[in-house]
């Protein structure tokens, strides 16, 4: 992506703005657009020193077609990052989430298809594979839109993939901060002692969706490989001195989350630090990674069957 012109929708989150400080640092884009709704939050990354010759802040809302298709003019990449994704809101609100979700999802791809972008990259979830919640239901819709509106764009037009990982350390919405906040009356409360999740960090996140651009061809789902880890382990490592209140499973969640399910895993190919979930279409026409492998029969990828685990220590170090 250097010296190519990037749009980054939910460009003031908390993984724009680490997308945003690694591009600037590292890759050196000719331009990056910061497309988000709120000008609170674009004024206030100003203020934070995301000042550069090649940030342009431009207002505006998924849910705007007509805007979306003014600000991709000229653009080369765009990385779509913007969603509702706290799940409760999700759930009171559901016309809300699929205008943002699903609809939003929708006029990214017609503003990107008519002006001629040449990567799309979406920014997916764990919850979108076998969904219990409208989050992850939306999240699923938008993935299925993204990887067949690659059949519209033609053999030379516009590629669309999407990114697919777990929780993220420090982003909206992630536990932890909810732990060092009632660490300090002493008691945590956590939903079950033998849950688990699948766990990276905001900086893993972005360098893995920068490679991920580089790799796409158009319909696969990235997914990194990333370690998994207990609630019960991680409430030891935020807040090792407190006390536990069992709270219970609360509606729409899972007792573990999955990244692979055992359908998509016929499609599945393995690299060293990866999994690619290849289109079970026609359309697919492109060769095999050269560096991956299918993976075995019967094969899923859940946060229960991970062989990769943090343990209290390297989590504590990770939240540093």
């Amino acid at each position: 992506m250097k010296d190519k012109t990037i749009l980054v929708t939910g460009g003031t989150g908390s993984f724009g703005k680490k997308f945003i400080e690694i591009m600037l640092k590292d890759v050196h884009p000719k331009k990056l657009i910061i497309f988000s709704r709120g000008e609170l939050k674009q004024h206030e990354m100003r203020m934070a020193g995301f000042e550069h010759s090649s940030l342009r802040y431009f207002i505006g809302d998924v849910r705007d077609e007509k805007r979306l298709q003014r600000a991709m003019q000229g653009v080369d990449v765009v990385i779509h990052a913007a969603a509702l994704k706290q799940v409760p809101t999700c759930e009171y609100n559901p016309i809300e989430a699929i205008e943002t979700n699903v609809r939003g999802a929708e006029n990214v791809i017609n503003a990107a298809l008519d002006a001629g972008v040449k990567k799309v990259l979406a920014l997916s979830t764990d919850k979108a594979v076998s969904p219990t919640n409208l989050y992850g239901a939306t999240k699923l819709c938008a993935e299925k839109l993204f990887v067949h509106s690659n059949s519209y764009s033609g053999n030379t037009g516009t590629r669309f993939s999407c990114v697919r990982y777990g929780n993220v350390l420090g982003s909206r919405g992630s536990v932890i901060p909810v732990f060092q906040e009632q660490r300090k009356n002493g008691v945590i409360t956590i939903t079950h002692e033998g849950m688990t999740r699948f766990w990276l960090t905001l900086d893993q996140g972005v360098r893995f969706v920068i490679k991920c651009v580089d790799l796409m061809h158009g319909g696969e789902v990235f997914i990194p490989k990333i370690p998994s880890m207990k609630i019960a382990d991680l409430a030891k490592a935020v807040a090792p001195e407190c006390k536990w209140q069992t709270i219970g499973i609360r509606p729409g969640e899972k007792l573990h989350e999955m990244l692979i399910s055992e359908d998509e895993g016929r499609y599945s190919l393995e690299m060293d630090d990866m999994y690619i979930i290849q289109p079970a279409h026609p359309w697919w026409q492109i060769e095999q990674y050269p560096d991956a492998k299918p993976v075995a029969d019967g094969f899923y990828y859940s946060s229960n069957n991970n062989t990769k685990w943090l343990s209290c220590q390297e989590m504590a170090e990770l939240i540093k």
